[in-house]
């Protein structure tokens, strides 16, 4: 049975309502239960290739050639990429974010990264300040062993302070701001750490092959 985007509404915007705030070092929400179990399950599942970080990282953008989204290209191939696409667009979704994370989304567009980590993988610490209104980030993978690889949270001394738990389906969400830093340390990852980035950002965005619907802002 294929997933709609009215599957995804109704399931994103329970654990919008049932998700937990921490205001320090800033604040951020903790959500569960984010997709519908099937839709979770044919995410983990998409066939995109596995990037290769050919011993660089640090920054995502250094590999800006082998990074994968929910583009229109994809979502042609993949009936749960035009779900979850067509959900983060709608009205009842992007009003609700507005309203419980307090960010002005409207003019902005939708931009959703499908993020495969390796062994290697790591992030310095970094704001998402600028052109990016909204943040969420989507655990995808399963494996049991992968508990550890939550996103790590810095004061604005860049000090790590604390780490997301990486459940299956679970979300960190915040709004980014001059002191929103995050990252990943560096440790041992085994097999494939998977997530899908959420993000809306403004008309600035260049990249705008990237974007969901390139040529619809949110209304």
């Amino acid at each position: 049975m294929s997933i709609s985007s009215e599957d995804v509404i109704g399931c994103y915007l329970k654990s919008v309502n049932d998700g937990a705030r921490f205001n320090t070092p800033y604040s951020y929400w903790l959500l569960r239960d984010c997709l519908p179990g099937a839709a979770l399950e044919d995410v983990h599942e998409l066939p995109f290739e596995v990037p290769d970080l050919d011993g660089v990282s640090g920054k995502r953008e250094l590999h800006n050639a082998s990074r994968t989204y929910f583009d229109q290209a994809n979502q042609e191939r993949f009936p749960v990429v035009r779900a979850i696409s067509d959900a983060f667009q709608d009205q009842r979704i992007t009003g609700r974010i507005a309203d419980q994370f307090g960010t002005d989304i409207k003019g902005g567009y939708l931009r959703i990264e499908y993020a495969q980590d390796t062994d290697g993988f790591w992030l310095e610490p970094h704001t998402d300040l600028g052109v990016k209104l909204f943040t969420m980030l989507l655990y995808v993978s399963k494996d049991k062993g992968h508990r550890d690889l939550g996103t790590d949270i810095y004061d604005t001394d860049k000090q790590a302070v604390g780490r997301t738990p990486f459940a299956s389906n679970a979300a960190m969400v915040f709004v980014p701001s001059d002191i929103s830093y995050h990252g990943f340390e560096p440790r041992a990852i085994e097999g494939v750490r998977k997530s899908i980035i959420v993000n809306y950002v403004t008309d600035e965005w260049r990249a705008r092959e990237q974007l969901a619907f390139p040529q619809a802002p949110i209304s």
